[in-house]
């Protein structure tokens, strides 16, 4: 959370002349409810279980570019077919970072702490392996500009 995907997928697609495709945004599209709302009627659980249907179905469009939440590598299966149909980036900040970027946003349940740092240390403790497991490239998005960053995977696409 924080790290860029949405800001980046987003110039990616344009610049790549693709569709982009935001993984909880489609989440919402579909379902009428904001995520907040789907964690208190499903809690994590059951919003995870729709956003591995989403990302199974999503991943088979051809030619996209899709942000997914930072979660999303928490599944197993998630992680296969990521890794299985795309080229997989992820976008790396530090904590410190983090936190200022997500110090004005009270949409995401996760991070509904006293302590968001804490939080998003947590968080990093158990994702990152997988972030890495499964990464083709790997960007630290605290030491580069968004354009830097876009041309970074343009290059890793080509």
């Amino acid at each position: 959370m924080g790290a860029g995907k949405t800001t980046v997928g987003k110039r990616l697609a344009r610049a790549l002349r693709r569709p982009f495709l935001d993984c909880d945004v489609e989440l919402v599209r579909r379902t009428g409810a904001s995520i907040p709302l789907i964690f208190e009627l499903e809690s994590e659980s059951g919003f995870r279980a729709r956003e591995k249907r989403l990302i199974d179905e999503l991943t088979l469009e051809p030619g996209i570019v899709l942000a997914t939440g930072g979660g999303a590598v928490i599944d197993p299966d998630n992680r296969r077919v990521l890794a299985e149909r795309g080229l997989v980036v992820y976008l790396h900040a530090p904590i410190p970072l983090l936190v200022a970027r997500t110090r004005h946003d009270h949409t995401r349940p996760l991070l509904q702490t006293e302590d968001r740092a804490a939080r998003l240390s947590e968080l990093m403790e158990q994702r990152e392996g997988f972030y890495r497991e499964i990464a083709d490239v790997i960007i630290d998005t605290s030491t580069k500009t968004l354009g830097d960053v876009v041309q970074t995977i343009r290059r890793q696409v080509r």
